[in-house]
């Protein structure tokens, strides 16, 4: 994902279809516009989702390779990338980004809490920042 010092982005926010269409290329890998409708559960027209898919690389949120006369279409970033992207986008948009993060931890359930215990001693231990 980009830092912050990379300037403003586009917003990462996705709406129902494109969410469905990402979904398809995260769960597929690489795909032609057909696999993609193929991969829904709906059978849009193939131009919706030409267009949507368009849309989305506007985002950057696509890779697209050209060969022959196919095109494929393939995830720029993974689902969890886009999630902490997401996450990053609301912490920023806040007046208090401090009370935010600890707001958000305290709705954490024990078991989550847990796992970012043991993610933050781990990380601790390798020395990282």
């Amino acid at each position: 994902m980009r830092s912050p010092a990379d300037g403003p982005r586009e917003v990462l926010r996705l709406g129902a279809l494109e969410s469905q269409v990402m979904d398809v290329l995260w769960e597929r890998g690489p795909a032609t516009v057909r696999d993609v409708i193929d991969g829904l559960p709906t059978d849009p027209a193939y131009t919706t989702i030409a267009t949507v898919l368009g849309n989305l690389d506007r985002k950057g949120l696509l890779v697209i390779t050209r060969q022959d006369r196919s095109t494929r279409y393939a995830a720029r970033v993974s689902r969890q990338e886009h999630a902490a992207g997401l996450i990053e986008q609301v912490l920023a948009g806040t007046h208090d980004r401090v009370s935010s993060i600890l707001q958000f931890v305290d709705s954490l359930p024990e078991n989550e809490l847990d796992l970012l215990r043991d993610y933050l001693d781990r990380r601790d231990e390798a020395g990282r920042p």
